[in-house]
């Protein structure tokens, strides 16, 4: 952004803005954040996507995984996007553009950008053989549910990365920033600690938590087989109590019986959660909180920009 913006208007402002900002897409590079994006999901579902939709373990981490590559897709879009042309910013707020109309013309480009990463993320993840289910808790379609949930959480991640670029001073201390904010959506996701007390309702502002539950939801976790019980009576089948070895009679005997997946699915209800039921009330919630999470830090970075020409730096 060089020249400054010559129109009073708001909407005029947004499409000039919105305008510079799909040119800075294309002659500065920024479009190297789709293939980055590609990448990252091409990753992940390599590591994670045979057992995802199949039993609870691998649903969970499968979905927790595409909750990481959502929030780190949304937190690099948008980082350095405001601290790196604050003066230009400065001037031409002083020659009469809105900071309301520039953000929402970030809000709209961040949007599109968001937007081209979950139909990325959609496509690798179906290349990479995982077959989605057929069926949706909210528009009917899974694919389109699931499409909303992951543009959701990358977009929510992109707005709080955005105010953050509006706060800080300069590109350094922005990513500097950014992996404090990765490891604190991560920790307090309530999924790879367990947490209590005040620092369970932590969960509540976090991205993690509200994707994690939304997909996992969507993906009807609570119906699926646990194989975790089964597994780690495994490691025992060769204990010997008075020379007797139970776990081993028991396991061959369910085996023996083709009743495997019968233990299985039993050991799935014994594992089921509340907040991942498969209904739509809770899909919506989830992306009521995740909207308002985006729709917050918007708000946070217009305030943080309207004082700009009291700005020394």
């Amino acid at each position: 952004m060089s020249e400054p913006i010559r129109y009073r208007g708001r909407i005029a402002q947004i499409r000039i803005c919105l305008g510079k900002l799909l040119r800075m897409f294309l002659y500065q590079n920024d479009w190297k954040a789709l293939p980055m994006a590609a990448i990252i999901a091409g990753l992940v579902t390599f590591a994670v996507g045979n057992n995802l939709f199949k039993t609870q373990e691998g649903t969970l981490s499968g979905c927790f995984s595409l909750v990481c590559v959502c929030i780190w897709n949304g937190f690099f879009n948008s980082i350095q996007v405001v601290c790196r042309e604050r003066p230009i910013i400065k001037r031409e707020h002083r020659s009469g553009m809105h900071i309301s109309s520039y953000i929402i013309a970030h809000m709209i480009y961040q949007m599109l950008l968001c937007l081209a990463q979950t139909v990325i993320l959609l496509g690798i993840c179906y290349i990479a053989g995982i077959r989605y289910p057929s069926h949706g808790l909210v528009t009917g379609q899974f694919i389109i549910d699931f499409g909303i949930s992951m543009f959701l959480i990358t977009y929510s991640a992109d707005m709080i990365s955005l105010a953050i670029s509006c706060i800080v001073k300069n590109t350094t201390t922005a990513m500097t920033v950014m992996p404090f904010m990765l490891i604190f959506q991560l920790i307090f996701s309530g999924t790879l600690i367990y947490l209590d007390g005040p620092a369970e309702k932590l969960t509540s502002f976090t991205i993690a938590k509200w994707g994690l539950q939304d997909l996992c939801a969507l993906c009807d976790y609570n119906s699926q087989p646990n194989v975790t019980m089964w597994n780690t009576a495994w490691q025992f089948r060769e204990m010997e109590i008075d020379g007797v070895q139970p776990v081993k009679i028991i396991m061959d005997s369910v085996l023996e019986d083709n009743k495997l997946d019968d233990v299985l699915l039993e050991s799935g209800k014994y594992n089921q959660k509340e907040e991942y039921a498969p209904t739509a009330e809770n899909v919506l919630k989830c992306w009521a909180w995740m909207g308002g999470i985006a729709i917050l830090f918007a708000a946070v970075a217009v305030g943080s920009l309207e004082f700009i020409d009291r700005d020394q730096r």
